[in-house]
């Protein structure tokens, strides 16, 4: 038998699949700062309620610039892109960080 020749690869619905799941992730994001600022503001203003809500603010900031421009690049690309290291690492800092400060505000 002959060996099948090389096909290009088919993604199918595997790149919507991913931009779909960075919208639910941002999303996500969205409640748990949303959650944070609700909770600061709750008890009355302090200065530390202030500054970790100012903190969850600018996580959430970050975190959304990432994504959206993670959408944009998979939107804008015909086959599957590389998530740079730095990207993924803001990423992952971003999500950890603003999940410690929500939980430093429920606390």
């Amino acid at each position: 038998m002959n060996a099948p020749a090389a096909e290009e690869r088919d993604p199918g619905l595997q790149p919507e699949r991913t931009r779909l799941a960075w919208r639910r992730t941002t999303l996500a994001s969205t409640v748990a700062a949303v959650l944070s600022v609700k909770s600061a503001l709750r008890g009355g203003l302090s200065v530390s309620g202030v500054v970790v809500c100012a903190l969850c603010c600018a996580l959430w900031l970050g975190f959304l610039l990432v994504a959206h421009r993670r959408i944009r690049t998979l939107a804008a690309s015909a086959g599957p892109v590389v998530l740079a290291h730095r990207h993924a690492t803001a990423a992952v800092l971003c999500t950890v960080a603003l999940a410690l400060c929500g939980a430093a505000l429920v606390l």
